[in-house]
């Protein structure tokens, strides 16, 4: 029963019999009267939840933690971290201030990174004190070890070393008495459900497969499990580190003797192989432990490691280069799921996100792999094609949208999507047309598209035309080789030969983009790869010509760049160069410079572009520079800059954070404000470092 019904009730008989003859018109009263009262008890009801730091609004933590005595960090970006957990956690932080596990739950509170506290002088190889013999720290390695030897010098040595002097806050020196390293991973993984294996191109024997759907080496991540104690110091199977050869052999070993032993390997664990059921909505049948073998699977002269070794009934998984080989009496096919590595959620994945066109007049749905044509087809008078696996579609689809000749009507919107927790991929092989029609609307979202550019076509007519790409990767390079270097560098991603498109990407991987000078385009959160700093990124659709009005925000473009108009461009790396016998007369340049602004931004020193304001490279920073751990699509590292890089790119955007694709991170004020609760929570005379593991 509603409020409205039970105040109603409350009311004498005789005036209700007189309301419903008379039309109700004090039933309407009493609604209106029972909104507000629902509103008054909503209100009660947040002001009790506002009590509990778990179930208060965000503006109601900094009072909760104003009355236990916590202090605000400073530095803070507005994607930075909600201080929501560390306010609940303060308490028992200070009940084991200065502890090992009590620190690295610190560091997990205000960054999100995963994290492991290590106290250095438990490693210190020192003279042994008999009354207290401490055998963890021998002074010579043991050379049977093979786990401890891996590990060695990372967040879980277990060797011990001599001192060091240099002082842990630059994160150089370790092994000494005061110090203490915070270990961190800022690399995420990222899942790929129930993808079919990918065979190696030129196998004849059938029996080579690898688990990236684009058939290039990929290194597989574990998925961490969760932490459920404050004292309780991460261990391997806890952070999401790369998964190496020996170590998870060790560990499937292990489960082999001891089935209640945490292993990589399983449905719920960081990578599995399935059978796929006839019936596609049937989960698939996992392959039985016992079979899974853990190999290094290198090349050789004759093929992979291991071929000719392996038994008939066996799988051999490579973690480090995601590759399997299947043994000569195992049939698929098989499906793989499995963790890679990056920095950041943009280009196509499984992570969370809101699929566009949830008010479409038509759905259609696709899985398994079938033709998308037909579906296409159906949706062109507008409409979403949602698809719900992870599976590869092998075709050229061309995509329409139909125009509307009425002058007072609006045009035609198509989506083709991914659903929520599926990454599908387009593996075509030419470039996939656009056939979109007057004032029509075409929005891709959670896709990944290889083999060739997307291309739309001029028309006859004047009338707009809006394409949006958000969260998809357009592999760089088209397609990848099995080493995972690009088929085609610098080939484009996208073709654009019509005067009055409008083009958004946001959160995406592209390749290189070729646009008509009408046109406009704005890139938000994105990646534009051409493959070398000396190679074109966007310009024109006919060469040496120039390319649309752009504007950029928090990207990171490879490549040279040619406009008509830079209208904006913010927190945005340029990394381009002139090539010897180049014709271009800079490698940012941007064809009518009274207009727009170049804001924050890193900028070749030669660039032509509008007036500046904040940039780098400059008189403070004039040898300015980003150094990225990997340039090449599909590393792990992809595009992620080196702590090496100079401070006035890690530290240069409008809001103190990294100049780039990387900055929704908000990494430099992460580490800030860890710097800052060191002061107030470590031991007196102990000095901490933070060290990036990824």
């Amino acid at each position: 029963m509603t409020t409205a019904d039970r105040l109603y009730t409350l009311l004498p008989s005789i005036y209700r019999i007189r309301d419903e003859q008379q039309g109700g018109p004090l039933r309407a009263l009493v609604e209106v009267i029972a909104a507000e009262f629902a509103g008054l008890q909503q209100n009660l009801d947040q002001l009790y939840d506002d009590q509990f730091i778990e179930t208060c609004q965000p503006w109601v933590v900094p009072y909760i933690g104003d009355l236990i005595g916590y202090r605000p960090v400073r530095g803070s970006g507005p994607g930075s971290r909600s201080p929501r957990a560390e306010v609940g956690n303060t308490i028992a932080y200070r009940r084991r201030k200065g502890t090992a596990a009590m620190l690295e739950q610190l560091a997990r509170d205000v960054t999100g990174w995963p994290a492991r506290t290590v106290e250095f002088f438990q490693q210190l190889a020192t003279t042994q004190y008999m009354k207290h013999a401490r055998p963890q720290a021998a002074a010579t390695a043991d050379l049977r070890s093979r786990r401890a030897l891996l590990q060695r010098g990372g967040p879980f040595n277990a060797l011990a070393h001599t001192a060091e002097m240099r002082r842990p806050e630059t994160a150089s020196g370790r092994y000494n008495i005061p110090n203490v390293g915070i270990f961190v991973w800022r690399l995420r993984p990222f899942a790929l459900t129930n993808v079919p294996l990918t065979a190696d191109a030129g196998d004849a024997t059938h029996r080579r497969f690898r688990f990236n759907p684009l058939g290039a080496d990929q290194p597989l991540f574990r998925s961490p499990r969760t932490e459920t104690e404050i004292v309780h110091l991460a261990e391997p199977i806890n952070v999401p580190e790369p998964l190496a050869v020996a170590l998870l052999a060790a560990d499937i070993r292990a489960a082999h003797d001891d089935p209640s032993s945490i292993s990589d390997y399983g449905g719920d664990a960081s990578l599995v192989l399935s059978r796929p059921d006839p019936d596609p909505t049937q989960p698939p049948e996992p392959v039985p432990l016992a079979q899974i073998r853990v190999c290094d699977l290198r090349d050789t002269a004759g093929g992979w490691a291991h071929e000719s070794t392996l038994e008939p009934s066996s799988i051999a998984i490579d973690p480090r280069l995601g590759r399997v080989l299947l043994g000569a009496n195992v049939d698929g096919p098989l499906v793989g799921s499995y963790h890679y590595g990056f920095s950041l959620a943009i280009g196509g994945g499984e992570y969370g996100r809101t699929p566009a066109g949830d008010d479409a007049p038509v759905e259609r749905t696709a899985r398994g792999g079938e033709s998308l044509q037909p579906h296409l087809d159906a949706i062109a008078g507008g409409g979403r094609l949602l698809i719900e696996d992870s599976h590869s579609y092998l075709e050229t689809p061309v995509i329409k949208v139909a125009g509307v000749t009425d002058p007072g009507k609006a045009g035609l919107e198509v989506v083709v999507a991914a659903r929520d927790g599926a990454r599908p991929l387009i593996a075509a092989a030419g470039p996939i047309a656009l056939e979109i029609g007057a004032r029509g609307r075409l929005i891709l979202d959670g896709l990944v598209i290889s083999g060739g550019a997307l291309q739309l076509a001029a028309a006859a007519d004047d009338e707009p035309r809006s394409v949006v790409l958000r969260h998809c990767t357009l592999v760089p390079g088209l397609t990848l080789n099995s080493d995972g270097s690009a088929t085609s560098p610098g080939a484009a991603s996208l073709v654009a030969m019509h005067p009055f498109a409008s083009i958004t990407l946001q959160q995406c991987v592209t390749g290189p983009l070729r646009v008509q000078r009408d046109a406009t385009v704005q890139l938000v959160d994105c990646i534009v790869d051409a493959g070398a700093a000396d190679a074109i990124a966007i310009e024109g659709h006919a060469p040496d010509t120039p390319g649309p009005q752009l504007s950029v925000h928090d990207t990171t473009l490879v490549g040279k760049v040619r406009v008509a108009v830079m209208a904006l461009a913010s927190n945005t790396l340029f990394v381009a160069r002139l090539a010897g016998g180049d014709t271009w007369s800079a490698p940012i340049r941007a064809e009518r410079r009274q207009e727009g602004c170049v804001r924050f931004c890193f900028v070749p020193p030669e660039a032509q572009v509008p007036r500046r304001f904040h940039c780098v490279p400059d008189s403070a920073h004039p040898a300015a520079a980003p150094f990225f751990t990997s340039t090449r699509y599909g590393d792990p590292g992809y595009m992620q800059l080196r702590p090496s890089t100079d401070a006035a790119i890690c530290r240069g955007a409008d809001d103190e954070g990294e100049i780039g694709v990387m900055h929704a991170l908000f990494q430099p004020q992460k580490e800030a404000n860890l710097r800052l609760r060191f002061d107030e929570y470590l031991r007196f005379g102990l000095r901490a470092g933070i060290f990036y593991a990824t």
